[in-house]
């Protein structure tokens, strides 16, 4: 009978897992993964977190075990060998260092990577950078290559030097090796030039190699050097795998790095195939699980408790029942195996034993049918199930006649549920749908079928039992109409099942359109909710931060005026009221031009021809036009455009209250440099009544001389304003052209 792994194709996901390990030891860990104790499989599964979140490099293991192992065989491992296996301990050693600052899951395996300071101080006074023994290795070694260097120059000076000697003999002036010992190219025929041993020729013969006589002792010198140097350099590298093959630390080290490639390959899965980290707890419950193996899977939610243990399926035939039977069994065995799940969200029983009875298994040694073959599979279900197992049973009561099967089928389901085991189970048996529809323990369910299109959807829909969609498919296919009426005619009471069916269903559809509808509203709603909460948010800090910003504004301001009156009654303390008592009224006029009047409303009865207050600029006027939101006043000499709710209309019987000033003969002057011609009048029409009111006679207007349009322009009102007497230039060296001098009526000069 075939393993419950291989039912499920847990030999596919392990083959997966061992395609993105990085290392042998890695792959064999996958290749033989199978369900574990639950406190390691918690254990994995949150390494395997911790991995997705922390990717770390692992160094070359299989290459270390494998020296390793030739080492332990009693092999003498070459230079290069020795220093890749060193290498892979550098690296391991730093990769434990950079987990155990973790303080997590990956540290505590980060541990189990051994000490190898020894070996690898040994490796390093004794191989270099290539692999290559150093002379320091040993003392011996040292003493024969210092030997040996100086020997192989003295041959090659004497070889070059006979060569020169005798250019005639010599078919190109270099020194090559044969057999090991230093020789040089001769022509053939002139062998007698040079005397010595022959060694090899050429192809073609026109070369001889020759070993000269003069250096013949030279070179056993060298070659017995040679024996010597490899001899200790063989010792040496002998003695350094025996090192290796002696640290006790070694294994730990290795066992280390599988598991920390298994846990990475791990993580690569869960990254690559979407799958989740599993909970454990008492039923099992999973969230758009799918099945890892199938490209393109419809995902299904479902779950079994205490109230709906079994869950039976049925449908038409290539509709996903199967599918989803393995999809469940693969997630508990991934899970118990410390692997994600293929879901979005899943929390697991832990069974003690899962029982999968699907696909077909004939035995010819026992001469068993297939049904017979589901009959043993059930039998021991039966036998050995508990409340805590797991079944997963595929076309219950096929293979045999249709009524025996749904009794035997019944009376199994009956039984299962008896012991309080959880699966799923598969039928096409009618009278099974019946039996589970309200029965406690149970539940209908079917895969849908899409009519229309003549295929499966492959979404699992709770609590509906399934159609076979036979009669259905057969006149979606326009069989004659007669055989169709004959058919249901002939289904057991007159077809009135598969009737019920129908209705079932269609009721079915329709409550799901409108749930569909209910929510789409639902989620509009809660959108157009959460829209107007952060816009009534947005406003409310908008509001606030700009509440803020005019308190902060009106307390600079509030500052600025206490600092300025402040001034000004020290100034006139010691300076005398005149100068404070000017100053005050240009502060009066500069806040005056600076007050906000948004907040005041447009007054009523305001028409043409009554005189009016600006309070902003503290003037009287004549309003001429009302235009709209806006009023035409006459100023003085200036005709200006104001809001029509600035203004204030005055009674006819007001006047202008007199300043209680004593009048005072001094001159004032006004600086108009850089003003529009409108501005400039304002400030001309200001001064005259601020002169006025403090008894100058005189006034000087600082308006420079530029294009004169200026100067034109406040000679022009000057010539209409009631309160001149006179005006003229100034002296030439008091300003001339460029300052109007005013003489005010009433004023003696």
């Amino acid at each position: 009978m075939r393993d419950v792994l291989e039912v499920l194709e847990f030999p596919k996901v392990r083959a997966l897992l061992a395609e993105r390990a990085k290392t042998p030891l890695g792959e064999e860990l996958a290749l033989a993964l199978a369900p574990l104790p639950q406190e390691e499989a918690e254990r994995r599964l949150a390494l395997t977190q911790e991995a997705l979140a922390y990717p770390y490099t692992l160094p070359e293991a299989g290459a270390l075990r494998e020296a390793y192992r030739k080492a332990q065989e009693g092999a003498r491992l070459s230079g290069l060998e020795l220093l890749q296996a060193a290498k892979a301990l550098q690296e391991a050693l730093a990769l434990k260092e950079e987990l155990l600052a973790l303080e997590n899951h990956l540290s505590q395996v980060a541990a189990g990577i051994g000490e190898h300071g020894a070996f690898l101080l040994r490796v390093r006074k004794t191989l270099d950078e290539e692999g290559a023994v150093r002379d320091e290795a040993s003392p011996k070694l040292l003493a024969i290559r210092r030997e040996l260097k100086p020997l192989r120059q003295q041959i090659l000076d004497r070889l070059y030097a006979l060569l020169d000697r005798h250019p005639e003999a010599v078919q190109d002036r270099f020194v090559t090796v044969r057999r090991e010992r230093y020789c040089i190219p001769v022509r053939a025929g002139m062998a007698q030039k040079v005397p010595g041993i022959l060694l090899d020729e050429s192809e073609s013969g026109a070369t001889l190699f020759i070993e000269p006589l003069s250096v013949v002792k030279l070179n056993n010198r060298l070659q017995a050097l040679r024996f010597q140097e490899e001899e200790e350099v063989n010792r040496i590298l002998r003695e350094l795998s025996q090192a290796l093959a002696q640290d006790e630390a070694l294994p730990g080290t290795l066992r280390a790095l599988a598991l920390l490639d298994l846990i990475q390959a791990q993580a690569a899965l869960a990254r690559d195939l979407g799958l989740k980290k599993p909970r454990f707890g008492q039923g099992y419950e999973l969230w758009e699980a799918f099945h890892p193996l199938i490209p393109n899977p419809v995902p299904n939610s479902f779950s079994l408790d205490e109230e709906k243990r079994l869950i039976l399926i049925s449908g038409p035939n290539m509709g996903g029942k199967t599918a989803l039977l393995k999809t469940l069994g693969l997630a508990v065995l991934m899970a118990q195996s410390g692997l994600f799940v293929a879901a979005k969200g899943a929390t697991l029983a832990w069974p003690d034993r899962v029982f999968a009875d699907i696909g077909d298994e004939q035995s010819l040694q026992e001469n068993l049918s297939t049904f017979a073959g589901h009959l043993q599979r059930l039998k021991e279900m039966l036998e050995t199930a508990t409340a805590r197992s797991l079944v997963l049973i595929d076309e219950l009561g096929s293979g045999t006649d249709p009524e025996e099967g749904a009794a035997l089928s019944q009376a199994i389901l009956e039984a299962l549920l008896e012991k309080g085991v959880k699966g799923l189970v598969t039928t096409h048996l009618s009278p099974l749908k019946a039996f589970a529809q309200g029965r406690r323990g149970i539940q209908n369910a079917s895969m849908r079928f899409d009519l229309e299109g003549l295929r499966p959807t492959y979404e699992l829909v709770l609590g509906v039992p399934g159609r076979s969609y036979a009669l259905a498919i057969a006149r979606r296919l326009s069989l004659p109409e007669a055989v169709l009426k004959r058919a249901e005619s002939l289904l057991p009471q007159g077809g009135r099942l598969e009737a019920l069916l129908e209705e079932l269903e269609a009721e079915r559809l329709h409550l799901e359109e409108e749930r569909s509808r209910l929510l789409s509203q639902m989620a509009q709603v809660e959108a157009l909710r959460k829209r107007l909460e952060e816009r009534e948010a947005r406003f409310a800090e908008e509001r606030a931060q700009r509440l803020k910003a005019l308190e902060e504004e009106v307390r600079q301001k509030l500052l600025k005026v206490e600092a300025e009156l402040k001034a000004l009654k020290e100034k006139a303390k010691t300076q005398g009221k005149k100068d404070a008592l000017r100053e005050l009224l240009a502060l009066r006029e500069r806040y005056a031009r600076s007050t906000p009047t948004g907040a005041l409303e447009v007054p009523r009865g305001l028409e043409a021809g009554q005189m009016v207050e600006i309070p902003s600029l503290k003037r009287q006027g004549r309003l001429l036009e009302l235009r709209g939101e806006e009023a035409l006043v006459q100023v003085g000499p200036v005709k200006m455009t104001v809001k029509a709710k600035e203004l204030t209309p005055l009674k006819a019987q007001e006047t202008p209250k007199a300043l209680g000033l004593k009048p005072r003969r001094e001159v004032k002057e006004v600086d108009l440099r850089g003003l529009t011609v409108e501005e400039a009048l304002l400030e001309v029409d200001h001064a005259l009544e601020e002169a006025r009111a403090l008894g100058l006679s005189t006034l000087r207007l600082l308006h420079g001389k530029g294009t004169g349009a200026l100067r034109q322009a406040i000679r022009e009102a000057l010539r209409r304003d009631k309160r001149v007497e006179t005006f003229a230039d100034a002296p030439p060296h008091e300003g001339g052209h460029g300052v109007t001098v005013v003489v005010l009526k009433g004023a003696a000069l």
